[in-house]
């Protein structure tokens, strides 16, 4: 922000001169297309629901935050990323038949829930959570694919960086002891749980729009 002191000269403010860099918090809008420029619309962040992170906290897309480095508040960009560096390519491997047992509780399976197209959370035998769609039912096989939403995908942003400034030391605590500071400021998908960015928490956003058609996070928006 450029301001005119009472004795004309021009100052410009601490803020804009911030630009991204490690550790430093990042608020911005973009609007995410799959397959190019000129793709649909997959997911957004407005400026009513801006996409919040904590720059190089690991929570985003590396290629993501790499092209963002250097910019500052006002700055617009244009990032395209290839499957390969976004979410990978689709892992065959990744599709698999577990036995519909699995899913009853009390002996019984919700067949709302695991229904095809449905996404199912479930544990790894590492105790890793895994969110899978499932593919199919047939007798007493579920077909999974626990591949990425967008895996296979190229994804293009465009958006304007709205603000960067110094991450504060409770935002930082936050980020690194797992609580983790990637969020939208609206509702929806894919931060920690509790209390906003700006309180050192994370947990009333996703990585964008909750319009989008996925549903919120764990689709687009850089988020890991």
């Amino acid at each position: 922000m450029v301001t005119v002191s009472k004795d004309s000269m021009v100052t410009v403010s601490k803020d804009s001169m911030v630009t991204v860099s490690k550790d430093s918090m990042v608020t911005l809008t973009y609007d995410l297309r799959l397959d190019g420029k000129e793709g649909e619309i997959f997911e957004s962040a407005t400026m009513e629901s801006p996409l919040i992170f904590l720059h190089g906290a690991g929570l985003m897309i590396p290629a993501f935050e790499e092209q963002l480095v250097g910019k500052r508040s006002g700055d617009k960009f244009e990032i395209a990323i290839p499957a390969a560096s976004g979410y990978g390519e689709i892992n065959e491997e990744a599709v698999v038949e577990l036995p519909l047992d699995i899913f009853k509780v009390d002996g019984k399976v919700d067949d709302q829930l695991v229904a095809p197209g449905n996404s199912v959370p479930m544990m790894s035998a590492h105790g890793q959570r895994m969110d899978g769609i499932v593919v199919s039912v047939e007798g007493e096989t579920v077909t999974m694919d626990f591949n990425h939403p967008l895996a296979g995908e190229d994804l293009h942003f465009t958006g304007e960086i709205l603000e960067v400034r110094e991450a504060s030391a409770e935002e930082l605590s936050a980020a690194y002891s797992g609580g983790g500071c990637g969020c939208s400021s609206g509702g929806g998908g894919c931060g920690s749980e509790g209390g906003s960015c700006g309180d050192g928490g994370c947990g009333d956003g996703g990585c964008g729009d909750t319009s989008s058609k996925s549903g919120g996070c764990g689709s687009g928006c850089g988020c890991n």
